[in-house]
């Protein structure tokens, strides 16, 4: 199968294509490195030539319709994106020329090309605004509370334009705290990525409040699962991809900071505001739709993250 990974050079996209190209499948991947490295893909580009073909281009780009329908591939893998919640709020003309203008071009390019789906990254974290109970349910009311969260919804609500209307499948796959190995400690980054640098350098993290407020942390390797799932299954659906489970931040440090070997506390700032006091997803439809569960622990998935960064700074 030929399948195209917009935002490819990324955390999660260059842990996509990797496996991707591992289960035998034709890559292309879309990305501006922007934000994402050639580095991600530096196992992606010694692989047999012919597999796998790097594209830099901004999913703005009216050139990205004319690329999708050369390269015709079966399956569309949305993951490029302004993912960056600050600046939404300070940009948010920006925000959404990127993530839903962008998003169109994936979806005109998609139709124009006859591919069979589209399977989107969307935002668990941002979709449901401030939750009501938890963990949440796909069920639950869409009210965002970013520019960037107000954007992937408006992605979700094209897809389900493009497929009823125009035949196009789409799953949207909203996700959790994605964490694991190639994420970007620096930024507006995920929580675990800074603290793991900190913490292997011998420096105090900083945490933002008491620590009490809670996440869902899923490793990306299972995330890539739910993406690699998604092709053939859970047409139509929004699928919450998360383990369920609420982990404080204040744990999640004590946490690392053992694996580390680091006994210091962190330091502590004042919370940011608009931040949510506690975050979880029910993972229940996309157990029953797409036959996908989380398989990586937190301890597993936090050393091999620990590893990772260790191996990477050596």
């Amino acid at each position: 199968m030929r399948v195209m990974v917009t935002g490819g050079a990324g955390f999660i996209g260059s842990t996509l294509v990797d496996r991707l190209l591992g289960d035998g499948h034709e890559v292309d991947v879309v990305d501006d490195l922007s934000s994402g490295t050639l580095v991600n893909l530096a196992g992606a580009r010694s692989r047999k030539p012919g597999r796998f073909t790097f594209h830099r281009l901004d999913i703005r780009s009216t050139g990205l319709v004319d690329l999708i329908t050369s390269r015709s591939p079966e399956v569309i893998m949305h993951l490029g994106a302004q993912m960056d919640v600050r600046v939404s709020v300070a940009k948010p003309v920006f925000d959404a020329e990127v993530n839903i203008l962008g998003s169109l071009n994936v979806c005109q390019g998609a139709l124009a090309a006859g591919v069979r789906k589209v399977v989107f990254a969307g935002s668990g974290g941002t979709l449901y605004g401030e939750p009501e109970d938890l963990p949440v349910r796909e069920g639950h009311s869409q009210h965002p509370l970013s520019p960037y969260g107000v954007s992937k919804k408006a992605v979700g609500d094209y897809l389900h334009y493009y497929r009823e209307i125009h035949g196009l499948d789409s799953t949207v796959l909203a996700l959790a705290n994605v964490y694991g190995p190639r994420q970007d400690p620096h930024g507006e980054a995920g929580v675990v990525a800074i603290f793991a640098g900190k913490l292997l350098a011998k420096e105090r993290a900083t945490v933002f409040g008491d620590g009490s407020q809670t996440r869902d942390f899923v490793f990306v390797d299972d995330v890539v699962d739910a993406f690699v799932k998604a092709a053939d299954a859970g047409g139509g659906l929004v699928c919450n991809i998360g383990t369920g489970v609420e982990t404080s931040v204040q744990g999640l440090y004590d946490a690392m900071a053992r694996l580390a070997g680091f006994p210091e506390p962190p330091k502590y700032a004042p919370a940011r505001a608009g931040e949510l006091a506690r975050s979880a997803l029910d993972p229940g439809r996309a157990a029953t739709h797409l036959g996908w569960t989380p398989q990586v622990d937190m301890d597993t998935g936090l050393a091999k993250t620990l590893a990772w960064f260790r191996d990477r700074d050596a």
